[in-house]
């Protein structure tokens, strides 16, 4: 079997354990390193045919209508492009949640959490880098943990797998703002708002293409191009 380098774009919505949102979404859009540049290249593109400057960052928070024909385009060219894959995880209650009975804090089942997300994607005999948006100053020891954390749980203790987790600014990375994008929609129709036409023509729009469930429910393990997992507690997960 061919080998080849991976670069997944990960981030998270509503993360934190006392934002009084109950849900919570990781994900990450994916595809080949050698893919990177010219989809990078065709995300700018489409931001100067719509009138927006190359630099502009692409955000869940700033779909509105007066860009919703951009923001539609995006959607289409990742629906399109076979390079490109997500891979989310949905946590529809973090209410539920009880790390005291499984010895554990917030941020090491945020850790947990995000290997659930990322063992989907990771294949054998493929290398893959994962890239982080900065959150806060505590992202270096996050990032650092979290590498050793994949890793560990791989068996991949030469980091020849996981080879890299990086943060990287957003701002500069248009793969991590589609995921930001991606996200942020499945976190909008789970907690059933319907504020913004704008929104919810987007989600209409994944939903048309992938199935009216793709943006709530579990969807098969065979779907690489959009997988989501709808996670709930169990004995031994919470």
């Amino acid at each position: 079997m061919t080998e080849h380098i991976y670069n997944i774009y990960c981030d998270e919505s509503c993360h934190l354990e006392n934002d009084n949102i109950p849900v919570m979404v990781l994900g990450g859009t994916y595809c080949r390193a050698g893919e990177v540049k010219r989809i990078s290249r065709a995300i700018r593109e489409l931001k100067l045919h719509h009138g927006l400057a190359p630099d502009f960052e692409v955000k869940w928070t700033k779909v509105s209508r007066g860009k919703l024909d951009f923001y539609r385009t995006l959607v289409a060219l990742f629906l399109q492009d076979d390079a490109l894959c997500f891979r989310g995880v949905l946590i529809p209650d973090k209410a539920v949640l009880d790390h005291e009975r499984f010895g554990q804090n917030h941020d090491e089942w945020y850790y947990k959490m995000y290997y659930t997300m990322l063992r989907y994607v990771f294949t054998a005999p493929n290398r893959y880098r994962v890239y982080l948006d900065i959150k806060d100053t505590r992202g270096g020891h996050k990032t650092r943990h979290l590498h050793d954390v994949l890793c560990n749980s791989l068996y991949d203790f030469n980091h020849e797998t996981v080879v890299r987790v990086q943060q990287v600014r957003s701002h500069e990375s248009e793969l991590l703002q589609l995921t930001d994008l991606l996200i942020g929609a499945i976190a909008y129709e789970n907690r059933g708002l319907t504020g913004s036409e704008a929104k919810l023509a987007l989600i209409s729009d994944l939903k048309a293409a992938l199935g009216p469930g793709v943006l709530s429910q579990t969807t098969a393990f065979q779907r690489r191009k959009f997988n989501l997992l709808r996670w709930q507690a169990s004995g031994g997960d919470a």
